[in-house]
């Protein structure tokens, strides 16, 4: 695989800048509504993403919207329950390795559906799902697990907020700690991975873990 040339961005200012992008959408002053075919043109020939997104496949949370980001800025990998198997450890490796993209951003997002159903299969189990499905489930039922032995059990809605900050946190720790290119990359601080939650109700990313204090977001 080849590497690439040294990144525009270090992984503090694509992180400013993803804050950045999700302030204007807030604000509803998203600058990306369209693209010139200029700028697709001169995409044709190669990319260099500032930052790679694992998120969630919920229609309701397209990365490129919500950062106000435009074509070739972002490096997107989606995926029900923003879970971390090979394959999103490979894409991940590939944009990091071949396009020197230096942030990962894990993004969550409120009341997941397959979080949802992993709670509801571990509460009460059906057994009617099927292998793949069951694959997922299987993926985010360890960010789970330990807060049904707790007293969120018995109020739905807090537990699955806290659902949904684990099973991020999870994915990142996954990322971390899952692959050798990954994990050297970011020992040579050549690559940084961070957790978020994006809110349906208001549109606003939070971030929740990794982020270093060099990063200020929302500054």
């Amino acid at each position: 695989m080849s590497v690439a040339a040294k990144p525009s961005y270090t992984a503090d200012e694509a992180l400013a800048r993803l804050v950045a992008g999700n302030e204007r959408f807030v604000r509803g002053e998203a600058r990306f509504p369209t693209v010139q075919k200029e700028i697709l043109a001169d995409l044709a020939a190669g990319q260099s993403p500032y930052a790679t997104i694992l998120g969630c496949s919920d229609s309701r949370v397209p990365p490129e919207l919500l950062f106000d980001a435009g074509f070739g800025d972002l490096f997107v990998i989606r995926v029900a329950g923003n879970i971390v198997a090979s394959s999103q450890i490979g894409s991940v490796e590939f944009a990091a390795e071949r396009f020197g993209t230096p942030l990962v951003v894990v993004l969550g997002h409120s009341r997941c559906g397959a979080v949802l159903a992993t709670i509801e299969e571990l509460m009460r189990p059906s057994g009617n799902s099927s292998r793949n499905l069951h694959s997922i489930v299987s993926r985010i039922q360890p960010a789970v697990e330990a807060l049904l032995a707790t007293g969120l059990r018995n109020d739905p809605e807090a537990l699955l907020d806290q659902a949904v900050r684990a099973n991020v946190q999870v994915s990142c720790d996954q990322l971390r700690h899952g692959s050798e290119i990954i994990e050297g990359r970011i020992q040579r601080n050549q690559l940084l991975v961070v957790g978020a939650e994006y809110s349906l109700d208001t549109g606003e990313v939070e971030f929740l873990d990794g982020v270093p204090e060099s990063a200020t977001p929302g500054s």
